[in-house]
């Protein structure tokens, strides 16, 4: 049998491993700078395997970089060993709710998520720190030994924050924010599908450095555009000339696979098309048949007269052009009354464009200005939560709820992990509830204590968390009473986890280290924290084997022989899980089942006979499930 890992993957040591097998050449040892012998890639053999110039040392070559981007880059990487645990008597819906509200460090969440949600989420939107000379950015942890990830225990300070703020009067005011945005992208990329998008909203303080570091995460083939939103409509008075812009920048995973979805016609637009000759096709608007020549020129096949067959008249294109149709395809138009020639039938001919052969919408442009103002979020807050202050400007639900349009559909997944006031699940759910779509939430956000003279902790908020997450009970009740019976099957639960240290005690991870120091592992009970509960275990299985943390969970109560305990059935049988007791005639009963998992606890089985006898009874029964302890 084997042992679940539960830490996450280390990147760096993926890598290396990818290519020592490209490159096996390439492969030394050297030094290190305690005088251990480490294994390593030789960059002079690296160039002559991939024959390609390599650079090296300070040779000139174009790039982008500020203190600290190494070691964000191997942050980025370095594994942890921690847990997320479900929390039930916050959720709503626990059991049948797709979405996940997660509190901790984003950094650290997203280690957590890469592995199960690689290449899954087909949008992710954050609204970060804009670096304004106040805000907050996070304190990542740059002295961590690379051994450490595994005893690392707590991720915020005794008030629960991980976060400094950034003054303009800090010598590292772009560094610092540039450290936090840097290494969270990386792993953020690698959660994207191929076809998928991330949107970043952004001021000018930033834009630069976010468009050189995505450009290096992403790619800078894959920009896609930089939206210009009209926040406001009249200009703010601290400024010689006031922005009453923000931006969205946007990156595809690959510009070549990315789907982007069309623009709603207005009503205005839609009216635009009438059907006054009833004709089969259905509504219309009159289109020009002209086409512009390039240069002076003309196709001489395309340029003919057009004869009205009411008046008889003949009709040419207008000067320095063509017709868009050939002769013969302006005939069949015309038999097929997709000409039209004005409302009396004596005018200039125009084509008959159908509602039904144009595109189901239009092409969104860079500036939004159609979208409500920043003014509507705070209004919004206002009228969900009352006047807790706590938020400047947050973003109003319209505006996501258009980028949702443009990047998503029914049944997606949508990230947001700097979810602040939690808008982004807002309007999830309030698109879900206009056109029928099962879109899914992740966010993630850091338990930011509000501060004790705030209205937010006078009106009970401990921290921004509990702030976002009653937001989107009251919204998504607000939203099911507005949507009445078309709302019946929108999912407006969400299950809240929490970042915690792992579940694991540090033996599990480093059981040589106790070998040496002479432990007894004959007398050694278990290998599991005592103040952890059997869902918290399941839920750090579930991250291990890659198994989607909103998925259907079922437990039922076994007894069976000798044992018996909570069983717990994830997705139908994909995954079963029993953390009590285990003998044979349970092992035998669950191994009839056939899950694709089944994960047990070492110190469950009650006798030595019954671990013995675990892997015949499921080479028995259930030969092909992959068999895990704890």
């Amino acid at each position: 049998m084997d042992n679940l890992k539960m830490h996450t993957s280390d990147l760096a040591a993926e890598k290396f491993a990818a290519l020592a097998a490209l490159f096996p050449h390439a492969v030394t040892e050297t030094v290190d700078e305690n005088g251990t012998v480490i294994r390593a890639i030789d960059p002079d053999i690296l160039a002559q395997e991939i024959n390609s110039h390599v650079l090296s040392g300070k040779e000139e070559r174009y790039q982008f970089t500020w203190p600290d981007k190494r070691k964000s880059v191997l942050l980025a990487n370095t594994p942890i060993a921690a847990a997320l645990r479900p929390c039930r008597e916050e959720s709503v819906n626990f059991d049948t709710t797709e979405n996940l509200y997660i509190e901790g460090d984003n950094l650290d969440v997203l280690k957590l998520l890469r592995e199960t949600y690689l290449n899954r989420v087909k949008m992710i939107y954050i609204d970060p720190p804009y670096n304004t000379g106040n805000d907050f950015v996070y304190e990542d942890d740059f002295s961590e030994e690379t051994g450490e990830f595994l005893t690392r225990d707590g991720q915020y300070d005794e008030q629960g924050n991980r976060l400094v703020t950034n003054l303009e009067s800090n010598g590292r005011f772009h560094t610092d924010w540039l450290n936090m945005m840097y290494s969270r992208l990386r792993i953020a990329r690698d959660l994207l599908t191929d076809d998928g998008v991330i949107f970043i909203s952004i001021d000018d303080n930033e834009v630069d450095n976010l468009r050189k570091i995505c450009d290096e995460v992403f790619g800078e083939s894959n920009f896609v555009v930089q939206i210009m939103w009209k926040k406001r409509s009249t200009p703010p008075n601290d400024k010689i000339i006031g922005a009453a812009h923000e931006y969205v920048v946007i990156y595809a995973k690959r510009l070549d696979e990315v789907v982007l979805y069309l623009r709603e016609r207005t009503k205005e637009q839609l009216a635009r098309y009438r059907n006054p000759d009833n004709h089969p096709k259905g509504l219309w608007t009159a289109g020009d048949l002209g086409a512009n020549v390039k240069g002076g020129r003309y196709v001489e096949s395309l340029y003919y007269p057009i004869t009205n067959p009411k008046s008889g008249k003949e009709h040419y294109p207008p000067q320095n052009g063509n017709w868009r149709f050939s002769k013969e395809t302006i005939e069949k138009l015309i038999a097929n009354d997709e000409i039209y020639f004005g409302e009396d039938g004596l005018g200039r001919p125009k084509l008959k464009r159908f509602l039904i052969e144009v595109k189901e919408g239009i092409t969104y442009t860079s500036i939004w200005d159609f979208v409500p103002l920043n003014t509507h979020g705070s209004a919004e807050m206002t009228e969900i939560l009352g006047n807790i202050a706590v938020f400047d400007n947050p973003k109003p639900s319209g505006l996501i709820q258009e980028l949702c349009k443009l990047g998503s559909k029914s049944g997606d997944i949508i990230l947001d992990f700097f979810s602040g006031s939690a808008t982004t699940a807002h309007a999830v759910m309030q698109l879900n509830s206009e056109d029928g779509g099962n879109r899914k939430f992740i966010m993630v956000q850091l338990p930011e204590i509000c501060d004790e003279k705030s209205e937010a902790a006078k009106a009970g908020y401990k921290n921004i968390c509990e702030i976002g997450k009653e937001r989107i009970r009251r919204a998504g009740r607000k939203i099911v009473e507005e949507a009445g019976l078309y709302a019946q099957k929108l999912d407006i639960g969400f299950r809240v986890l929490k970042l915690d240290s792992s579940n694991m005690k540090d033996v599990y991870y480093t059981p040589e280290e106790y070998e040496q120091l002479g432990f007894d592992f004959n007398g050694f009970a278990d290998n599991i924290k005592e103040d952890r509960t059997a869902e918290d275990l399941l839920f750090q299985v579930m991250l291990d084997l890659g198994i989607p943390l909103s998925s259907k969970i079922t437990q039922a109560s076994l007894s069976v022989g000798q044992a018996g305990g909570e069983v717990w059935n994830v997705n139908d049988g994909y995954l079963i899980a029993c953390f009590g007791k285990v003998d044979d005639a349970l092992l035998t009963e669950i191994a009839k089942q056939t899950p694709y998992y089944a994960v047990f606890r070492d110190a469950s089985f009650v006798s030595d006979s019954a671990m013995v006898n675990f892997e015949q009874i499921f080479a028995t029964y259930s030969p092909s499930t992959i068999r895990r302890v704890l």
